[in-house]
């Protein structure tokens, strides 16, 4: 089967760029140079609120860029017709989400769910030309009455992709996966943000209830060990080196929890 693969992929130079990109990228986790590098980064952006400086299409987008290409890859390859984001903050993610599925052309939406929706980041939304693709519900993205607007929306369509990026301890973003999960469609993606919080120092985020041992990352291992419909993506957390989102490509492979 390897042979197979190699005869196919030799003498055509689109498919011998992918595995020349793949054989480096499966390199780069036993890099020891380029993992110190990547570590530091982190620690020294985080600190400075580096991630705080991007807008996307003039909305603050609050993400790492290699997380934004990530997203795009993802959402190119997946083609989505509803991208569920948990946290709106200023609204760049829902941009960012709409302007992709614009490219698609289909009819997709983004429903944004917030829990304060403050009304100068709303008005921004909406009067931005992505948003006849937007919806927002405001309200605690683990009230169920907020879950069954979401799944009334959401439900309607055959793909769908989650994002989770909201209040980021580990009994909040577990109860997420717990309510939001069974809507992501095989083959699409739950990506849950901020599991780096667990490599940080303790006392790093000492204005905030979470921290090493209560946040996403811990969340995510406590969900994955109930639920085999879910996979880490491990080969993009490695490519990208630079993540917010350690252990959180949680692509779905298997349409019922066995």
């Amino acid at each position: 089967m390897e042979d197979l693969k190699k005869n196919i992929i030799k003498g055509n130079p689109v498919e011998e760029f992918k595995e020349e990109c793949r054989e480096r990228i499966l390199s780069y986790p036993s890099d020891e140079n380029l993992q110190k590098s990547g570590k530091s980064f982190l620690f020294e952006t985080l600190r400075t609120k580096y991630s705080y400086n991007f807008t996307w299409l003039g909305r603050p987008i609050i993400q790492y860029p290699q997380d934004i290409v990530a997203l795009q890859e993802i959402i190119w390859r997946v083609k989505p017709e509803c991208i569920l984001e948990i946290g709106i903050a200023h609204g760049g993610s829902l941009i960012f989400s709409a302007s992709m599925l614009e490219l698609l052309g289909n009819d997709g939406i983004v429903l944004g769910v917030d829990i304060d929706i403050r009304a100068h980041n709303r008005a921004e939304i909406e009067k931005h030309p992505m948003s006849h693709r937007i919806k927002m519900i405001e309200g605690s993205s683990i009230d169920d009455a907020i879950a069954k607007q979401v799944y009334d929306i959401a439900g309607k369509y055959r793909s769908v992709m989650v994002s989770l990026d909201s209040n980021h301890t580990h009994a909040h973003v577990l109860r997420e996966l717990q309510l939001y999960s069974s809507l992501v469609s095989v083959g699409s993606y739950c990506v849950v943000f901020d599991g780096i919080i667990e490599d940080m120092p303790e006392g790093f985020y000492s204005d905030r209830d979470w921290g090493p041992g209560n946040n996403p990352r811990t969340a995510i291992r406590e969900f994955l060990t109930n639920n085999n419909d879910f996979v880490v993506d491990e080969e993009i957390e490695a490519k990208l080196v630079v993540t917010a989102a350690p252990s959180g490509y949680l692509k779905r492979v298997r349409q019922e929890n066995k």
